[in-house]
């Protein structure tokens, strides 16, 4: 009974990671049991930019590496993780790290901050020339997160704001209606309607 137990806990704390995104798509990484999820604080997405999570191998500094620089994606039981160091918005780069992401109507969808045209400031907001305008807008934008859609045949990115939404819930009248009344297209405003339409709760 121990040993049913013991089974039971190992196969729900699966481990994986792909290599690269094909890997991911076909859902044939290599299997682990050492990894390590930290969310990384606020201080530290301002200072070094990147993703919200930091995943190490404990013991394996070699592991560690690759996955800091080479790893596309881990899967730890049913959370999927994206290395932002291998995710690009038009020539923008992400950062490195992990963002958290979803499998959405076969597509990915992950968080991360707003670069380019997605990260333009506000019409009304006041704009500061120099670097001091630099590092205000940029830590203005640290804690800021949106969707990005991430194209499983091509490997690129697009931003998923309302327009997109819009698109995806043309067969949902009622959710529809919901979003033209949205005034944000924050992570945490789109997120809502992905997870509606992935059907979790």
């Amino acid at each position: 009974m121990l040993l049913l137990c013991f089974a039971v806990c190992m196969c729900s704390a699966q481990q994986i990671m792909y290599s690269n995104l094909r890997e991911l798509v076909e859902d044939r990484g290599d299997v682990v049991s050492i990894l390590k999820v930290t969310k990384r604080t606020k201080n530290q997405i301002f200072l070094t930019g990147g993703g919200d999570y930091r995943i190490e191998a404990l013991g394996n500094p070699g592991m560690s590496r690759y996955l800091k620089r080479r790893c596309y994606a881990v899967r730890i039981d049913s959370s999927l993780y994206v290395n932002c160091k291998k995710m690009r918005y038009k020539r923008f780069r992400l950062g490195g790290w992990y963002a958290p992401a979803m499998w959405v109507g076969g597509k990915i969808y992950y968080t991360a901050q707003p670069v380019g045209q997605v990260a333009a400031t506000p019409p009304d907001a006041v704009k500061l020339g120099g670097e001091v305008g630099d590092a205000i807008a940029a830590s203005g934008l640290a804690n800021e997160r949106v969707y990005y859609e991430l194209d499983p045949e091509t490997g690129r990115s697009a931003f998923v704001g309302k327009e997109r939404m819009a698109e995806l819930l043309q067969a949902h009248p009622v959710w529809l209606e919901q979003l033209q009344q949205e005034t944000s297209e924050s992570a945490e405003v789109m997120g809502k309607y992905l997870r509606l339409l992935s059907g979790s709760r």
